[in-house]
């Protein structure tokens, strides 16, 4: 089959794929490369099958031949990324979900997209399950990504029930993994930054907040199976092993050794407070639990970007731009 896949120089985006190639697959991957990376496809470029396409997806789609499948991944999903960039986080969830609609609309093709678990806001239900409608401040500073995929939903359904596309609404919990940026502000990479560099581990609040980590090869599973599913609501894809975050800096502590010590800084505004997806729909349904163990995963994570380091023979650096303020951003 075809595949075309916004965002998919990103971080979930360029796994997804490494296994369509690998399944003989072809892929037509596009990227505006606003905070995706050529380097994460680099070794898929001239592969029989494979196509990159610089390309902004809020811009109408320029023609492919036949499309069988479209994965519409694209999206600021770090902190620090749509917090500087909210209009353009904004506008990648509606117009850019509308084009990419609109593409497997004139095909006939299937459609997925990416939503995300800070549809449930700060939950006043835990754990989270799809039928919550969630608890969402639509004029916060996270607002500009929450509401973003909340449209992104609401055109979905639309594009389903009046154009009859198959569509497949995934809610990704916290996802982890080789090809994370270090510095986009989400905790697993940031921990490990902030270790790589010998500081003090950044916990927000008392760091009694939870969350749950999925590696990004049980997403990538979860994602391919639901977009061959005929389940046209939203599915909740994450893992619901859950773990306070002062927990899970002690965890990355270990790996380190001593001399990396916890520094603790105000809670950011809406910031969730309880983060665990109930995924019992995603077990019925698609047959998916996540398989590999936070032990695992953080080995292969940490693994990766020691290895980058030192084949680069520097460490990442953020990008020069003005710094936001601490209580911007969110432990997510």
């Amino acid at each position: 089959m075809r595949y075309v896949i916004s965002g998919a120089a990103g971080f979930i985006g360029s796994h997804i794929c490494d296994r369509l190639m690998g399944q003989g697959h072809e892929v037509v991957a596009i990227d505006n490369l606003i905070t995706g990376h050529v380097e994460n496809i680099q070794h898929l470029i001239g592969q029989p099958g494979f196509t990159f396409r610089e390309e902004d997806v809020c811009q109408p789609v320029a023609s492919v031949d036949r499309v069988d499948r479209v994965m519409h991944l694209a999206s600021l999903a770090s902190p620090v990324d749509y917090l500087r960039n909210p209009l353009e986080t904004l506008e990648s969830g509606s117009t850019g979900t509308r084009n990419m609609l609109e593409l497997a609309c004139d095909h006939g093709a299937r459609f997925l997209v990416t939503s995300t678990s800070e549809c449930y806001g700060d939950p006043l239900e835990h754990p989270q399950v799809e039928t919550y409608w969630g608890n969402v401040n639509p004029v916060g500073l996270r607002s500009c990504y929450d509401e973003s995929k909340r449209y992104a939903e609401a055109i979905t359904m639309a594009y389903y029930r009046v154009h009859g596309v198959k569509t497949n609404i995934a809610r990704i919990f916290n996802t982890y993994g080789p090809r994370m940026a270090l510095n986009d502000g989400r905790v697993v990479p940031a921990f490990i930054d902030q270790c790589l560099h010998g500081k003090n581990l950044t916990v927000f609040g008392s760091g009694a907040q939870t969350r749950s980590f999925c590696y990004v090869s049980d997403m990538v599973d979860g994602l391919l199976l639901l977009s061959e599913s005929d389940e046209r609501y939203p599915v909740n894809l994450g893992n619901p092993v859950e773990m306070t975050i002062l927990e899970f800096a002690n965890e990355i502590q270990s790996r380190f050794g001593e001399g990396v010590g916890i520094e603790y800084m105000p809670l950011p505004s809406d910031d969730p407070k309880l983060r665990r997806p109930d995924i019992s729909k995603a077990q019925r349904v698609l047959g998916w639990t996540p398989k590999v163990p936070l032990s695992e995963g953080l080995s292969l994570t940490i693994d990766y970007f020691k290895k980058k380091a030192k084949d680069t023979d520097h460490l990442a650096k953020p990008a020069a731009v003005q710094p936001l303020r601490t209580d911007q951003l969110a432990v997510s």
